[in-house]
């Protein structure tokens, strides 16, 4: 079994990774089905660097101004992202069984173009991604990545819900 499960800041993210390592992969390890081949894949997908203005890289900075930042800026804009994509597959590795064979990836882009993507290119047995729990009008505004790739993903989809007391918080 090859799995990715999608991972950010949020809570039920987390819990949909706990809910796989506890109820899907100790099962194959405890099973015939265990072994070598199974493998999680955490993956994390923060947005790209905003640009604002008329240039590629211009920004607002003042009525009719448009200031340009460093290259040294947005060098450190990006570095500072790897690491708190870092920090958070950190704490999702943790979170994994030593009995797990889990790997990390952070890729840059639109989360639920990029969890798409990488199912198929990875040719995983499952996709596996949290669920908010927005409501139809903030879904419609917001969108909601579990509702995309339940749509638009090549392999299964597993959507981990929240536990009553951890949704709407």
């Amino acid at each position: 079994m090859r799995a990715i499960v999608g991972i950010d800041e949020s809570d039920e993210s987390l819990y949909a990774l706990q809910w796989t390592v506890n109820n899907l992969f100790n099962v194959l390890i405890n099973s015939a089905a265990g072994g070598e081949r199974n493998l999680l894949t955490l993956v994390h997908v923060h947005q790209p660097s905003k640009h604002y203005g008329v240039g590629p890289s211009a920004f607002p900075a003042g009525p009719g101004v448009a200031a340009y930042p460093s290259t040294a800026l947005v060098d450190s804009v990006r570095k500072s992202q790897e690491q708190i994509s870092a920090r958070i597959l950190s704490r999702a590795l943790e979170m994994c069984d030593n009995k797990i064979k889990a790997e990390t990836l952070i890729v840059e882009g639109n989360p639920k173009d990029k969890l798409c993507e990488i199912s198929e290119e990875m040719k995983v047995d499952l996709l596996i991604v949290g669920n908010r729990g927005l409501g139809r009008i903030q879904r419609a505004f917001l969108g909601s990545v579990s509702d995309y790739c339940a749509h638009y993903a090549k392999c299964p989809v597993l959507i981990v819900k929240p536990p009553k007391e951890m949704a709407g918080q």
